[in-house]
C-alpha cells in the first residue's frame, strides 16, 4: 500500500469510479446500437440484457455490503475492476446472443461489487461518521463519467469499431483502476474502540420506520433517474424541441450534477442530509413545471434542475443511511436499499418509454409525482441534534487514520463535565 492519505484515497477512488461507471453503466448508450446491429439482434435485446444485469447487481448488493462491513472494500473494489474487464473481454469476443448474455452476467456482477454503493461503504468502513465529505468528494470526480466516457467510447467506435472500444475499457479497468484501488485504499478502518457501540454515551436506537422510508425514497428517485437517462432527449422533443436542441440541453445534466455537488460540498455541508435529500427530490418537479408552463423554451431549466437534483440524490444515497443509522452495519443497509432501488431503476426505461409513447409530455407527471412523493416521505424522519461522547483518538491512531487529533479538554471547555470533547455534537434522527 503506497498511498494512504484521505485526499489521495478520495482522488484515486474518484478516478476508478469514473472508469468503472464509464465502461459499464454508461457504455450501452454509445455501443449498444452498434453491438446489436453487428450481432444481428434487435436493440431491445441488448438493452433487455442490460436491465437484467442491473437486476443481478441489485441481488448481489446486500452480500457485498455485509462483506465490506466485515473486512473493508480494498480487495473487493480491485476485484470488481477485473470482473468488469472480464465482462468487456467476453463482450468484445461475442458472436451472438449467448456471448452477449454471458458478458452481461459478468458485467452485472462487476456493477454490483464495484460502483458507488461499495465505494461509499468502503469509505464509511474507513472513516466512520467522518466519511460524508469523502463520499461527496468521489462523486465530484466520478460525476464526469458520462462526460468523459461517452466521447471516448464514440471516438474509439468510429476509429476502430465497437470491439476495440470494449478492449480499451477492459484495459483501463485492468491496468489503471484495479491497481489504483489496491494500492490506495487503506487495509484497516476505524478502530473498534471508536465505533458507535463503544461510545461513552449510547446513541438512540435507529428509528423503526427509517428503512421503509429510505427504501421508498431511493426507489422513487432512482426510477426517475433511470427513466431520464434513457428518455430525456425524447421527453424534451415531446414538448417541441428539435433533436439538436434536446441533445444540447441534455448535455447540461452532467455539469449540473457536478455543480450541485460542489455547492453541497462547499456551502451546504452544514445541513443535515435529510434536508438536502428533500431539496434534491424537489428540483425535478420544479423543472417539470418549467416544461409544462414554457414548453420548448423551458428545456434548459428542466435539464439544469433535473441534473442538480440527480447529483445531490447520488450524494444522499451515501450520506442518508450514515446519518440515520451510523457507521455500524452501513454496508449491509446500503446494499438492501440499493436492491429495491436498482430493481425499480431497471424497469424504468421500459415503463416510462411506454408511457411517453402514449401520452407524450404528460409522462413527466409520473416522474414529477414520484419525486414529490419521495420529498413528502422524508417528513416521516426528523433530524435533531444530540451530543454523543466518543473516546478520544490517540495521536498514533489519528496519524494512522489521517484525522485531526482532538486534545484533552479542560474542565472549562466542557462546563465541568469530564470526558466530553467540545464539538462532538452529531445529528441523530427520529421518526414519527
Amino acid at each position: 500500500m503506497l498511498i494512504t492519505s484521505r485526499a489521495n484515497v478520495v482522488v484515486a477512488l474518484g478516478a476508478t469510479q469514473t472508469i468503472a461507471w464509464a465502461s459499464s453503466y454508461y457504455m450501452p448508450a454509445i455501443l449498444g446500437g452498434p453491438i446489436a446491429d453487428a450481432l444481428n439482434l434487435p436493440a431491445s435485446v441488448f438493452f433487455g440484457l442490460f436491465s437484467g444485469a442491473l437486476l443481478l447487481s441489485a441481488a448481489v448488493g446486500p452480500s457485498v455490503g455485509r462483506l465490506i462491513d466485515r473486512q473493508g472494500g480494498r480487495g473487493l473494489l480491485a476485484v470488481s475492476n477485473l470482473v468488469i474487464a472480464t465482462g468487456l473481454l467476453i463482450l468484445a469476443a461475442a458472436q451472438g446472443i449467448m456471448g452477449l448474455a454471458t458478458a452481461w452476467i459478468v458485467l452485472g456482477v462487476g456493477i454490483g461489487i464495484g460502483l458507488y454503493d461499495p465505494a461509499f461503504a468502503t469509505l464509511t468502513w474507513l472513516y466512520g461518521r467522518d466519511a460524508r465529505r469523502s463520499i461527496t468528494g468521489i462523486t465530484l470526480i466520478a460525476g464526469f463519467a458520462s462526460t468523459i466516457g461517452w466521447p471516448l467510447s464514440a471516438l474509439v467506435l468510429h476509429q476502430l469499431g465497437w470491439r476495440s472500444a470494449c478492449l480499451m475499457w477492459a484495459g483501463l479497468n485492468m491496468l489503471v483502476a484495479a491497481p489504483l484501488n489496491w494500492l490506495t485504499i487503506p487495509g484497516r478502518g476505524t478502530p473498534e474502540p471508536l465505533r458507535e457501540t463503544d461510545t461513552e454515551t449510547s446513541t438512540a436506537a435507529p428509528p423503526r420506520a427509517a428503512m421503509p422510508v429510505l427504501s421508498f425514497y431511493f426507489a422513487a428517485t432512482w426510477f426517475v433517474q433511470g427513466a431520464m437517462a434513457a428518455h430525456l432527449p425524447g421527453l424534451l422533443q415531446a414538448v417541441g424541441a428539435s433533436s439538436a436542441a434536446a441533445i444540447a440541453a441534455g448535455s447540461l445534466v452532467g455539469p449540473a450534477q457536478v455543480g450541485a455537488r460542489i455547492v453541497e460540498f462547499g456551502f451546504l455541508r452544514s445541513f443535515h442530509p435529510i434536508s438536502l435529500a428533500r431539496l434534491a427530490s424537489a428540483l425535478h418537479p420544479i423543472g417539470a413545471a418549467f416544461l409544462v408552463m414554457f414548453g420548448a423554451p423551458g428545456i434548459i431549466g428542466f435539464a439544469l434542475l433535473h441534473g442538480a437534483g440527480n447529483g445531490m440524490i447520488t450524494i444522499a444515497k451515501g450520506t442518508l443511511p450514515l446519518a440515520v443509522f451510523g457507521p455500524q452495519g452501513y454496508g449491509l443497509r446500503s446494499g438492501l436499499l440499493s436492491a429495491s432501488a436498482r430493481t425499480v431503476q431497471a424497469a424504468a426505461p421500459f415503463l416510462f418509454g411506454l408511457l411517453l409513447e402514449r401520452v407524450g409530455i404528460g409522462a413527466v407527471g409520473l416522474s414529477a409525482g414520484l419525486c414529490l412523493a419521495a420529498f413528502g416521505s422524508l417528513f416521516l424522519l426528523r433530524p435533531r441534534r444530540a451530543v454523543v461522547t466518543q473516546p478520544r483518538r490517540s495521536a498514533a491512531e489519528c496519524e494512522a487514520l489521517h484525522c485531526d487529533y482532538v486534545r484533552k479538554p479542560n474542565l472549562a471547555d466542557t462546563g465541568g463535565e469530564t470526558g466530553i470533547d467540545p464539538g462532538r455534537a452529531v445529528f441523530q434522527t427520529v421518526a414519527f
